[in-house]
């Protein structure tokens, strides 16, 4: 099988067309949603499955120990996770999980998906039933996703799309930069409450 050589720097290439076309002024209006819920004293819940899963247990971490946000990820328990799907469904496993954390008015969603869930089509229905729940108890929705965006972007108070303009790798890009996203939103002025550790070091 011949390897196209230049392959990685056709990858780079549209990484930068990508980042290049992504809305700085949706992501600076999240950074103010997020401040702004952390000021009114709310949690932030960080939702994602498969690798926007290991997005949302990074991101957990950060914006809890440099912004002093309070996060959770229902995906860091495994076995709570895998508990509620085995008895109760995978649909309503972070819906059922909001609930039992006591969604509020104060708190908010940082959903991190691909497609940005369409339980129509049977994709990501779990994301888009916790989506419809925190509108039942006024919680705020964030969105970091590609493609159209789906359910996210017709419910989220703010949303950061991925633009998806090279669509046999809209996964890798997606997921790819919405890790360069949410760094940017961790290490924001607005947010950011100390430094990360290398940055302290001298």
């Amino acid at each position: 099988m011949a390897v196209q050589v230049n392959f990685a720097e056709e990858f780079f290439g549209e990484s930068i067309e990508v980042l290049k076309r992504i809305d700085a002024s949706a992501v600076e209006a999240s950074a103010s949603k997020l401040a702004e819920i952390r000021e009114r004293g709310g949690r932030l819940f960080v939702l994602g499955v498969g690798g926007s899963a290991g997005h949302a247990s990074h991101a957990v971490n950060d914006f809890r120990k440099l912004c002093g946000l309070e996060a959770y990820a229902p995906t860091d328990n495994v076995s709570e996770l895998t508990a509620r799907i085995n008895d109760d469904g995978w649909d309503n496993v972070f819906s059922d999980w909001l609930d039992g954390s006591r969604l509020s008015d104060l708190d908010a969603l940082l959903v991190l998906s691909v497609g940005g869930g369409d339980a129509e089509r049977g994709v990501s229905a779990n994301l888009v039933a916790a989506m419809k729940f925190a509108r039942t108890r006024g919680a705020s929705i964030i969105g970091i996703v590609g493609r159209d965006g789906g359910f996210t972007a017709k419910v989220a108070d703010n949303i950061v799309l991925i633009p998806p303009i090279y669509p046999e790798r809209v996964t890798p890009h997606t997921e790819g930069l919405c890790a360069v996203v949410w760094h940017l939103l961790v290490t924001h002025p607005l947010l950011a409450r100390q430094s990360a550790r290398w940055e302290e070091l001298k």
